[in-house]
């Protein structure tokens, strides 16, 4: 364990890996505090004017100077993971702001704007382990810091982080998980491009139990007869995007397929068709980029 602020002046920071996955980061944490290590986790609390980071991305410093995440574009990263290892040296939490409104004119952010970041030494790992088994488990969590005890604790799933009184709150969903049905160049292509967006991807998965609100639904059949099955146990289910290929006719048969099997209206326009985000993609890497960049509009939306 570090033995003071001389001891932690002698240590260079290091990215272990690059990520602004924030599973990643809290696993990291834990498993340096497991493995008997001194940890801070770094947290982007108040942002002012722009931002390349949104408000709650964390950052983890082990005390041998390895560090992995983002709070910023990259041009903070290391100063703040001196500041980390300074606040395991010392023991007592603290805030640190770069940018617009902070004392290090060294530090001019990109943006344009400052950043506060608040840097809490992780005492307990109990809070961290019950956010990760929360999201192993895809039950969306929360995670509570309070400034005033210096402490970590889990908490129900939040909407909206930020500040209430002293309290900074911030919500973790599982990651989202596409379920592409199809044998077709487009789905190989799609799954491919989803994989990697770092996306958990199941390609023709034979049960519907995988359907959870965190969930994309992608159907790229040729066929509507075999579609017909996983789109209707997908108009039961709650996913965050349902979306289906073919044309515009296409599109219009399957409504009226879906209505002479009594499915409403209002259920039938959940599904998105054409798929994609923008129209006539006709090779398979493009259809890919149009759905995946569609699920990742829709699912920004919903948070």
């Amino acid at each position: 364990m570090l033995q003071g602020a001389a001891l932690s002046e002698q240590i260079i920071p290091e990215q272990a890996f690059a990520t602004d996955d924030s599973v990643a980061v809290l696993r990291f944490a834990a498993e340096a505090f497991t493995a008997g290590m001194a940890v801070a986790l770094v947290t982007l609390v108040e942002i002012r004017g722009g931002a390349a980071r949104p408000l709650g991305a964390q950052m983890a410093v082990r005390e041998d100077g390895l560090y992995c995440g983002y709070v910023s574009g990259g041009c903070v990263e290391a100063a703040a993971a001196y500041e980390a290892l300074e606040t395991l040296a010392c023991g007592t939490d603290r805030q640190v702001k770069y940018g617009e409104g902070s004392p290090w004119f060294d530090i001019v952010l990109p943006c344009g704007g400052g950043i506060t970041l608040n840097i809490h030494k992780v005492r307990t790992v109990q809070p961290l382990l019950a956010v990760l088994n929360s999201l192993a488990q895809r039950k969306p969590v929360g995670l509570r810091y309070h400034s005033s005890s210096q402490s970590l604790q889990s908490a129900p799933w939040t909407p909206r982080t930020g500040w209430k009184d002293a309290r900074f709150e911030q919500g973790y969903r599982p990651c989202p998980r596409l379920l592409i049905y199809g044998g077709s160049v487009e789905a190989q292509a799609t799954a491919n491009v989803a994989q990697a967006a770092g996306y958990e991807v199941h390609c023709n998965p034979p049960t519907v139990e995988l359907m959870d609100a965190d969930t994309a639904v992608i159907l790229l059949w040729h066929d509507q007869h075999k579609e017909l099955p996983v789109l209707q146990a997908a108009l039961e289910a709650a996913p965050f995007y349902i979306g289906a290929l073919g044309s515009q006719r296409t599109h219009q048969r399957r409504v009226d397929k879906l209505r002479e099997l009594g499915w409403k209206d209002a259920d039938i326009a959940r599904i998105k068709a054409p798929i994609g985000i923008f129209p006539r993609a006709r090779d398979a890497n493009t259809l890919a980029l149009s759905v995946v960049a569609d699920v990742a509009a829709v699912r920004a939306h919903t948070l």
